[in-house]
């Protein structure tokens, strides 16, 4: 284990900076008043708002610079990143496209290789958009002839997408430029003349335009899907949908692979539930330029014109669509219907599996499907065949997580990412030409300095508050005493219906490896992980099991003799976030430590910034009176309380009862979950735990990490990754007296 490095010296007593309260922001829900002293904060732009932004980057700087394990935990991040990783490779016309990057580059390169055994070759290279590495790729699409790459980057983290154009072969940039893209796909259509594409409305001069830090937070209306003709300018875009009674909808459009239909999912929320149109291309007289001009629309035909379930085309055979669905099966299933006959002709060919949840499905070499079941947060792979549904072999695989299938009908072979706990990564080729598929590794991701077998991961159930088993993750050194000492890093979601399932961290081996910590996955309420049965019950008026949940999974981790309440970490990002603040509220006794990530805070009012509007299907909105009912017992900006005039605690526990150490985390560019829900969060809780507490014992410090030219968490740096792993682990050791192994 080598020596322990001395512990750091405790933190000296902090001062923080005062923040205006504003008395007569009172607002009115439903006859209940509601104050709101820190609204001033919405207005990212106002000076008295930067100024509290500078200022509590001091407090936080000043913190950091006490936490003697920063260094070292920099510098062993870097080390286990500097290995070359990849992405799996999807194939066009016979060359194969994919992502790597050799070890410490900002961002991964987009290669492209001419045959499987071609000589690889730069693409693009996101690191060469920018300077300072804040311009990142968020999305990519390759023409079916491999002539062209449409491509889209991002800065500073931003939701907001601008799409250019190359030329594959000689990697000339054309002069295509498309602006105010978001929610996007790029779908090509099948002759390489252009693609589908979806934006909002420019917006006019002095409405809601991007503040100095270019951040906007005006609600995101009338999403609209054009196509772009190659060579043409952005303003000559055939328009083919937009609906201007249905504002609040969000468009994706498809191209199916046979290239005769372009599929338009239409959702209004984040709610798995979706619209699904379709328009026979083949169809247009005059194609798709031929609208030009016209101001007429696609003669879209709404195959499903209702929100009553989610409806995904895997694959197609002309008018034969086969779909994945949730529709009666909250553990999906995949169905089959003829468009032309719409109302009679739906069927099952994959029914719903009486335990597992169907994450996905590909139609592969012909007539095959490869389909992704999730059973108990563990993958389960199987070659189905696509007319029937009939199981053709099982694929099997490791504990872990398949991130990714790249395949299509047309080819024999397949590519899957694999990745667990304590796999960095692995792609491998699926040779589907033979009866049986053949798995062979392709690329494997290798740590110099990581050993597996140093290390053990384990799945176990724990019951919630009402008798629910909750499975979680726990990953640690092997062989390691139960005897409540150790550090522990517990990490939650609880959302949307998105599973949290087995991923490589360096940080997470970092930790175990030179700090002691058992790190932890809790599979909360409210996720996928058993479908939407499961996601539901932690939502809307059930939203308080995600929360008994991760409160139970941080008992558990207690009285297995895991750790002690002293130096356990809680860790969230976006509804973990909230689902964190939200915890620390509800049990500060529990928690030694707590890490928010760009959390929604301010559950009154999330719905009135960019695209909060859709998370309503999961919270709520304050605007219904019986929803505001369910919001305002649990929002964290209006639930922070002095714990030490509260009755809490385990018993015998003789701790001053105050909030655990707090480190807030948000980004100036952060266009989703708006930094305004941090601040006000921050600021609420300076105030009524010290400010305005006479003799507070509140002596944990409430901080806040502010990331500049950066978003949500999509397409920051590999040093921005760094750092902040460093800075928030190196406050979590500090606070909670954890000394480095040598």
């Amino acid at each position: 284990m080598g020596s322990l490095a001395a512990a750091d010296e405790p933190l000296p007593p902090l001062r923080y900076p005062p923040a205006r309260r504003d008395g007569d922001i009172v607002d009115d829900y439903h006859g209940v008043p509601v104050p709101d002293p820190y609204r001033w904060m919405e207005d990212l732009e106002s000076e008295e708002t930067k100024e509290f932004v500078r200022a509590q980057a001091g407090v936080a700087d000043a913190v950091l610079s006490t936490c003697d394990h920063r260094g070292r935990l920099r510098g062993q991040l870097t080390a286990l990143l500097d290995h070359p990783r990849h992405r799996a490779p999807f194939k066009r016309a016979g060359s194969y496209f994919y992502f790597h990057n050799p070890g410490l580059l900002p961002h991964s390169v987009l290669y492209v290789q001419h045959g499987l055994g071609g000589e690889p070759a730069v693409l693009l290279d996101p690191s060469a958009l920018s300077d300072d590495a804040t311009v990142s790729l968020s999305m990519v699409g390759v023409s079916d002839d491999a002539a062209h790459l449409a491509y889209g980057t991002s800065a500073s983290g931003s939701d907001w997408v601008t799409v250019r154009v190359m030329r594959v072969r000689d990697r000339r940039r054309l002069p295509d430029t498309l602006s105010w893209v978001k929610f996007s796909r790029i779908a090509w259509t099948r002759d390489g003349r252009g693609f589908f594409y979806s934006r909002f409305p420019a917006p006019k001069d002095g409405e809601g335009g991007a503040s100095e830090c270019g951040i906007r937070t005006d609600v995101n209306l009338n999403h609209e899907v054009y196509y772009h003709l190659l060579g043409t300018e952005q303003s000559d875009d055939v328009l083919c949908w937009s609906d201007p009674e249905h504002p609040k909808y969000i468009y994706t459009p498809e191209v199916t692979e046979d290239g005769k239909y372009v599929l338009l999912s239409v959702s209004e929320t984040s709610e798995p539930v979706n619209k699904l149109y379709y328009c026979d291309l083949s169809a247009l007289p005059h194609g798709l330029p031929g609208l030009n001009g016209t101001h007429e629309l696609l003669p879209f035909v709404k195959l499903v014109d209702e929100f009553e379930a989610y409806y995904g085309v895997i694959a197609n055979d002309d008018t034969q669509f086969t779909i994945l669905t949730n529709r009666d099966a909250p553990r999906y299933k995949l169905s089959r219907v003829d468009v032309t006959d719409p109302h009679k002709s739906w069927a099952d060919v994959l029914p719903e599996d009486d335990r597992a949840v169907l994450e996905s499905a590909c139609a592969v070499h012909g007539d095959k499907l490869l389909v992704n079941y999730l059973s108990d947060v563990r993958y389960v792979l199987q070659l189905r065949s696509l007319v029937t549904g009939e199981l053709l072999h099982d694929i099997p695989i490791d504990i872990g997580s398949v991130n990714g299938i790249s395949g299509r009908r047309a080819d024999s072979e397949v590519f899957l990412e694999f990745a667990s706990f304590l796999t960095p990564g692995i792609v491998y080729r699926c040779d589907l030409s033979a009866g049986a598929p053949v798995m062979e590794i392709y690329r494997e991701i290798s740590v110099p300095g990581f050993d597996r077998t140093e290390f053990e991961a384990k799945q176990v159930f724990y019951p919630s508050k009402d008798g629910t088993k909750i499975p979680m993750f726990v990953v640690s050194r092997k062989n390691m005493c139960l005897d409540g000492s150790h550090p522990a890093l517990l990490f939650g979601y609880g959302g949307f219906g998105m599973s949290v399932t087995p991923q490589f961290s360096a940080a997470r081996v970092v930790l175990m490896r030179n700090l002691g910590f058992v790190t932890c996955v809790a599979n909360i309420r409210g996720g996928g992980e058993y479908g939407e049965g499961w996601h539901k019950a932690g939502s809307l008026a059930n939203k308080q099991n995600c929360f008994d949940d991760f409160i139970a999974a941080g008992e558990f981790l207690v009285s297995a003799g895991y750790t002690s309440p002293s130096r356990l970490c809680v860790e969230g990002g976006s509804n973990g976030g909230l689902l964190v603040a939200a915890c620390i509220n509800q049990r500060p006794d529990l928690f030694g430590c707590a890490l928010a990530h760009v959390g929604v805070m301010d559950m009154l009012r999330f719905h009135k910034f960019t695209i909060g509007r859709a998370w309503t299907c999961d919270f709520g909105c304050s605007e219904n009176q019986e929803e505001f009912q369910w919001l305002i017992k649990y929002s964290p900006l209006h639930n922070v309380r002095r714990p030490w005039e509260e009755k809490c605690g385990a018993a015998g526990d003789l701790r001053p009862r105050q909030y655990p150490a707090t480190m807030l985390l948000t980004a100036d560019h952060d266009d989703r979950v708006v930094p305004s829900h941090t601040l006000k969060f921050l600021a609420t809780m300076q105030h009524v735990l010290c400010a305005s507490a006479e003799d507070s014992p509140q002596t944990n410090p409430i901080v806040a990490r502010i990331d500049r030219k950066s978003g949500h968490g999509c397409g920051r740096s590999t040093q921005k990754i760094i750092d902040e792993a460093a800075d928030r682990y190196a406050f979590a050791a500090k606070v909670m007296g954890i000394s480095w192994i040598d």
